[in-house]
Parts: structure tokens; sequence; C-alpha cells
């Protein structure tokens, strides 16, 4: 799990567009065995393409940084969700928002709907010819395999923090965006604040709050 979350941050850190990396824990929340959490520094209301490949491949940070270190035979099912996510990011670039030169500005499909909001039983979605079907698919799995790629080789060239930050997540359980600074440049990431290993086989003895909407990986 710790170094499944800091793949994900390493990558996102990296991405340029990405939104910052605010907090990465192994703490279980829900069914999930850890959280990567991205605060955006604004509000948006538009995402550029370049966003958008940026967080596919944090998406595949996870399973990758579980792939370099365990072994192709060593990666495990916590990744479901991120290829899901994924998936359905590139093809709503292929298919809803113009991002594929290779078909165009055209939408293929329709979103599910209600038949009492304008669609109706007898009028399914748009039918497509096997030709289109087998190019989207095409075109969905080249943004996968191009943004699965751009991570691996970010992780893999930086292989270090990628230790460092698992190791300092198994110490601290929770680290936040100073410490994720000292990693990135480098350094032995500083004690998280109030942070104490008095009680509990070193666990955080201060959780802090999260306010404000931030997206989980």
């Amino acid at each position: 799990t710790a170094y499944h979350e800091a793949g994900h941050a390493i990558v996102g850190r990296l991405c340029p567009t990405h939104d910052p990396v605010y907090k990465v824990t192994i703490i279980p929340r829900g069914r999930a065995l850890g959280v990567t959490m991205f605060l955006p520094e604004e509000d948006t209301y538009m995402q550029s393409k370049e966003y958008l490949l940026g967080r596919i491949a944090t998406l595949f940070g996870g399973r990758i940084a579980e792939s370099i270190i365990n072994g192709h035979e060593g990666i495990t099912t916590g990744a479901s969700n991120d290829i899901e996510v994924a998936t359905g990011i590139a093809t709503n670039m292929v298919t809803k928002w113009g991002f594929s030169d290779a078909l165009g500005t055209i939408k293929y499909g329709e979103d599910e709907g209600s038949p009492f909001l304008g669609r109706t039983a007898s009028n399914p979605a748009q039918i497509r010819s096997d030709q289109t079907s087998k190019l989207i698919d095409s075109e969905v799995k080249a943004i996968i395999d191009s943004s699965y790629k751009r991570a691996e080789k970010l992780l893999k060239e930086n292989l270090d923090k990628l230790n460092v930050m698992a190791d300092a997540l198994l110490k601290y359980e929770t680290i936040d965006a100073p410490q994720i600074d000292d990693i990135m440049a480098g350094a032995t990431p500083r004690e998280p604040k109030g942070w104490s290993d008095d009680s509990s086989q070193g666990k955080s003895s201060k959780k802090t709050s999260i306010k404000g909407a931030a997206e989980e990986l």
C-alpha cells in the first residue's frame, strides 16, 4: 500500500499540469487501504488535454510502483478503481471531447439517461459501425498505453524517491506537502507536524482534518 500510494504521489508531482499533492496516507478509508489526495489551487471549469493525460498517468502510478517493486507477478487488485477511472477519462477524450485526430470533433454515442428526458426506448444510443468501434477502442488504448509508459518512465527515473516516500509512509502513516517537498528535493523528510513516536508503535498522535474538496486516488 505504501508503494502504491507513493507511486500516485510521485507521478502526480512530476506531471506539470496535475493538481498539487496535498496528503498521502496508508490509513484505511472505507474500502481503500490508502489514499493520495490532490487539491486544486483554484476553481477549474475546463480541463486541458495535457491535464487529462497527466491524470491518467497519475492513476497508473500505483499499479506501476507495485510492478517495479514486486515484479509483474506481484501486482495486486488495488488498481481496479484506478483502471476504471483512467479508462473512463480516455474514452471521454475520444468520444466526447474531440481529442482524437483520427476521429475528429464528433460525439460518438449518447449519455445514459432516462427515456423521459428526451430519449425514447425505441431510439437507443447511436449505432456505430464495426470499423468506428474498432477505431475508438484503438484510440482509447493508445492514450492508456502512452500514459502508462509515461508514468513508468517517471517512476523508474525516480526510484530513490519512491523508496524514501514508501519508508516515510511506513514510519509516519500520513505525510503532508512539507514531507513530500523534502522527498522530491532529495532530502530526508521532516517529521509531520504533531507527530510523536511515543505511542502506538510510531503512529501519528495527531490527525489533521481535511477541509475542502480533494481528489483521492
